[in-house]
């Protein structure tokens, strides 16, 4: 409950604006000062993995101190790091896999459908022949057959004007 808590502070801090409070306030907390003043926001994009969650929510609350001034008079600096930590690659947005899993999964699949198309040749070359009702003389033989017992005399291979195939499935 309280990582969901967390997390949902991070990423509401960052944006959330205040609706009562027009003008910015200065930070009063002496431990806040202190803690801001330890974080340079310069430099949030490669301490923000090691920072502990009291020093994250310590930087948000910062940022959202800096936000509610004029964008105008704010560094770019403060701009990059109130959008990291907004937008960022973690908490929730953290990456899935890490690099390089692609090629492993196309590596991987490539193999498989390698041993899958070997296994089927071997299968295949020791296989007996197909059976001699599986030919396409074999097949006209039926159809000459059926029309001999006058099978399916109404639409079928019997009746007038017929011009189908019949029971040839062979090209």
């Amino acid at each position: 409950m309280q990582a969901y808590a967390l997390r949902f502070l991070r990423r509401g801090l960052a944006t959330a604006t205040h609706p009562t409070s027009i003008h910015p306030t200065p930070v009063t907390s002496h431990a806040t000062a202190a803690a801001a003043s330890a974080i340079p926001l310069s430099n949030v994009e490669a301490q923000w993995s090691s920072l502990s969650p009291t020093e994250q929510t310590v930087v948000h609350q910062q940022l959202e101190e800096l936000q509610r001034r004029d964008w105008k008079t704010l560094s770019l600096s403060e701009k990059k790091a109130a959008y990291y930590v907004a937008f960022g690659p973690h908490g929730p947005r953290a990456p899935v896999s890490p690099p390089g899993t692609t090629v492993k999964v196309v590596i991987g699949v490539s193999v498989l459908i390698g041993t899958a198309g070997l296994l089927y040749g071997g299968i295949r070359s020791i296989a007996p022949p197909s059976p001699k009702t599986i030919s396409k003389e074999w097949e006209e033989a039926t159809n000459e057959r059926a029309k001999e017992l006058k099978i399916n005399p109404i639409t079928g291979i019997s009746s007038e004007g017929y011009s189908g195939k019949g029971f040839v499935s062979h090209k």
